[in-house]
């Protein structure tokens, strides 16, 4: 590459990482493109600043096609926050969220089916009000249901870059996440069916 053709690529990137730097939410590349003015190798960019940001305090990732900056992983937990959650998950919560998760897009009867238990009324709309779950279009079949699907904040709040990224069962037992006294995340049962509570009749929010 010659001076000029570096220069210019040198000027690119610096574009693209100040576009990335002020922007309030991971972007996409076409986002991108449409902040910076850039007709370019946005792509091409982007591999370069991630390569140089490799190993540094912060690093670019891309977290469900879109592109930000984030603490390096293994300094997170030293720069961590406590802060105050204005509404924490209810198990009921966790489940259904881990539910879409794994079969999205998934209605809200077929998620109850898994469970065993009614969804609470307010259980979508506090994983809605997160981020981390959306609307996803309605199934083609009688009453034509709403199908909810998780969102790009999710697989950003969780370190994932897409959804072929989430644990398995025994991953989740390896790490220690499963309750050895009511298996709650193992009741998920990744191949669609839950261990259902004998003691709940619906979800309580």
């Amino acid at each position: 590459m010659s001076a000029p053709e570096s220069h210019a690529a040198s000027e690119m990137e610096r574009l693209v990482e100040a576009v990335l730097f002020a922007a309030e939410a991971p972007l996409t590349v076409a986002e991108i493109q449409r902040h910076s003015g850039l007709d370019g190798d946005i792509r091409g960019c982007l591999s370069a600043l991630a390569a140089h940001y490799a190993g540094r305090g912060i690093e670019l990732v891309e977290r469900g096609g879109r592109w930000h900056f984030q603490t390096a992983a293994d300094l997170s937990h030293i720069l961590r926050r406590e802060r105050e959650e204005p509404r924490k998950l209810s198990r009921a919560a966790v489940e259904t969220l881990a539910i879409i998760a794994y079969h999205e897009p998934v209605s809200r009867a077929e998620i109850e089916a898994i469970r065993g238990v009614q969804v609470g009324k307010g259980t979508l709309d506090v994983l809605m009000e997160a981020g981390w779950v959306r609307p996803a279009g309605r199934r083609e079949v009688p009453g034509r249901p709403l199908t909810y699907a998780t969102t790009p904040d999710f697989l950003s709040h969780f370190g994932l870059a897409s959804r072929r990224d989430l644990p398995g069962i025994d991953d989740l037992r390896a790490a220690g996440l499963l309750d050895p006294v009511d298996l709650a995340m193992e009741s998920l049962d990744l191949q669609g069916s839950l261990e259902n509570d004998p003691q709940d009749e619906e979800d309580e929010d």
